[in-house]
């Protein structure tokens, strides 16, 4: 049920892109622009990018941009649960950070790079709803780079649950964890890392001596969006007033934010999604350089 392409199978070096992304987190049409970014960018960084999607009754690593062409809005989003019922059932499906984990953990890859993990959402007190990316963060021997948690959901709760989890949270040249859009005003991370070897050393420890699962890396937004709160609470707000429940919620708060915005916060997404996975990237390499020595 799985295909890996024969460029990710051969690799040294690869790292892992999601497909929600492309499917469900920028406008119909520029999804498929800044995911081919994303493989360019963890390309010059020495290492070979692996798209995962759900197409013709397979899940595929390493995605043709031909084939990345039909993931659109009408994709399904794939969780981790989700992966064996879409290859089933033949639909295309989109997968999301814990998806894409899920499939990394089969197949060996352990390097991902994405805009921003999900976690606990607001309201958790009255209806519970935390996203499986954090069990399957915990789970998988993966170094995951974001720009901390989305932007909608409560950060301090979701802190909290990584912290539970055991998941090292590395604040990259940071105290703090970013607040996707936002780089200061987060919770305080479990450490703070300055280079790209150091990751490397704590991955190969954490992994190696420890047998432990997940790590994140969160790297703050290099174009700070400061003012951006109140327009996130306006999109939650929004969110609830129109009934919108579940794996829709993300894909409606982003579109109300692009446009209160006037783009500020599409400009700004685009960016840091790809600047994480080239840093991803960077990391890969590393962490294959300590391997080899």
């Amino acid at each position: 049920m799985i295909r890996v392409s024969a460029e990710v199978r051969e690799a040294r070096a690869v790292v892992a892109l999601e497909t929600t992304l492309v499917a469900h987190g920028f406008p119909p049409g520029e999804g498929v622009e800044i995911g081919l970014e994303s493989e360019r960018r963890v390309r010059d960084a020495g290492a070979v990018p692996a798209t995962v999607g759900v197409l013709d009754g397979e899940i595929v690593v390493g995605l043709s941009e031909r084939e990345l062409e039909r993931f659109d809005e009408n994709a399904r989003k794939v969780g981790p649960r989700d992966l064996a019922a879409c290859a089933a059932q033949r639909a295309v499906g989109a997968t999301t950070v814990g998806g894409t984990l899920a499939v990394c953990r089969a197949v060996g890859i352990r390097f991902m790079g994405t805009g921003g993990i999900g976690g606990v959402h607001r309201g958790w007190q009255e209806q519970l709803d935390v996203s499986a990316d954090l069990g399957e963060l915990a789970r998988s021997q993966a170094v995951v780079v974001s720009a901390g948690a989305k932007s909608l959901l409560d950060v301090s709760a979701t802190a909290e649950l990584l912290e539970t989890f055991g998941v090292p949270v590395l604040g990259w040249r940071t105290d703090e964890l970013p607040l996707f859009y936002t780089a200061r005003g987060g919770p305080s991370v479990s450490a703070r890392v300055e280079d790209i070897d150091e990751v490397a050393r704590i991955a190969a420890a954490h992994w190696t001596d420890l047998q432990r699962g997940g790590i994140l890396v969160a790297r703050p937004p290099d174009d700070s969006l400061d003012d951006v709160g109140p327009l996130i609470d306006g999109a939650v707000a929004a969110a609830e007033a129109e009934g919108v429940r579940g794996p829709m919620v993300t894909p409606f708060v982003l579109s109300y934010l692009h446009t209160q915005s006037g783009g500020a916060t599409l400009r700004a997404n685009k960016e840091l999604v790809a600047a994480n996975a080239r840093l991803a990237a960077e990391i890969c390499v590393a962490y294959a350089r300590l391997a080899d020595g």
